[in-house]
């Protein structure tokens, strides 16, 4: 079956985006991006390609698009689950990262820019503390969770009395911790390593441009 000029489109935006982000897209950005405001006939467009076998499709996830060629070369997929927002300057108050990947809208990876392990899970970015480590406000950061760190790793904090989260530098310097900006107009956070939790440390940052 020949591909209408709209399909054509659809699979051309679903490559150039997926090789330029590194992950698929949604199917509102693929509408967005060809004209379609209707999310449905997107849709049905997609399973037309799927059913010609220019892609597959995982119907339980959000930006769950393999392309057949990428399939062909043998890349694999990691599927992160999005599951909150993670302030990069002042802490702001965030949910305990307790999720179960089902619950979440998610990204799909390419394993060359991530490897597949357990406890990944992704945050939206607010603020502009961490700059100066290439992390800006509206970006996306993939972590690992985990509840140490070392000191000078880049990681997700919950301040157990303040009950806030915050993306910063770790440094645990004898009886206190000091969560330090990456942004010279903004100061470092002191406090009791019995106040501080580790939730997860920074694996890859994903730029969203605007």
């Amino acid at each position: 079956m020949a591909l209408s000029e709209r399909q054509k489109r659809i699979l051309d935006f679903i490559n150039q985006f997926s090789a330029k982000r590194g992950f698929p897209p949604t199917i509102r950005e693929i509408g967005t991006a060809v004209g379609i405001p209707s999310t449905s006939v997107v849709n049905y467009n997609l399973n037309i390609l799927q059913r010609e076998g220019y892609l597959m499709r995982s119907p339980e996830v959000s930006r769950g698009i393999t392309l057949a060629e990428q399939e062909r070369h043998g890349e694999k997929t990691v599927t992160v689950p999005i599951v909150g927002t993670i302030a990069a300057g002042d802490p702001i108050p965030v949910p305990n990262v307790e999720f179960s990947p089902f619950d979440y809208e998610t990204l799909t990876l390419t394993s060359d820019l991530i490897k597949p392990q357990e406890g990944l899970y992704a945050l939206h970015v607010k603020g502009n503390s961490m700059i100066d480590a290439l992390v800006s406000d509206g970006d996306l950061v993939v972590m690992k969770h985990q509840q140490e760190a070392r000191n000078g790793e880049m990681v997700a904090v919950r301040l157990k009395i303040e009950d806030e989260t915050t993306l910063k530098h770790f440094y645990l310097e004898n009886d206190r911790v000091r969560l330090q900006p990456a942004n010279p107009h903004m100061q470092p956070i002191y406090t009791h390593p019995g106040n501080v939790e580790v939730q997860g440390k920074v694996m890859m940052v994903i730029r969203q441009l605007n």
